[in-house]
């Protein structure tokens, strides 16, 4: 059977991609975008479901604080990120239904 450029191409694509992703991997890197950067912590908006990144070392400014820790989103898409878009912290830090 003849191989074509196209099954010569897709079979290219097939190896430089299996390659690429098995370099991340093992590198530690992450397809998912983070939330913030690495010297940035998230906060919440109180009272609404805005964010906000932080560098490490400040506090929060006024009208943010610090997420609960254990709920803390990491990167976009992940089960915190998704639960503080229908959740909130309200101004006496009990945490509500947005």
């Amino acid at each position: 059977m003849r191989e074509t450029s196209r099954t010569r191409l897709l079979t290219t694509t097939m190896i430089t991609a299996t390659v690429l992703a098995a370099t991340l991997a093992a590198g530690g890197c992450s397809l998912n975008e983070a939330i913030c950067g690495n010297d940035q912590y998230p906060v919440a908006a109180v009272g609404s479901t805005g964010r906000d990144c932080v560098p490490k070392g400040e506090e929060p400014p006024a009208g943010y604080v610090r997420f609960p820790a254990g709920k803390v989103p990491k990167h976009v898409g992940d089960e915190w990120d998704e639960y503080w878009n229908t959740h909130m912290i309200d101004k006496t830090g009990a945490i509500v239904p947005a």
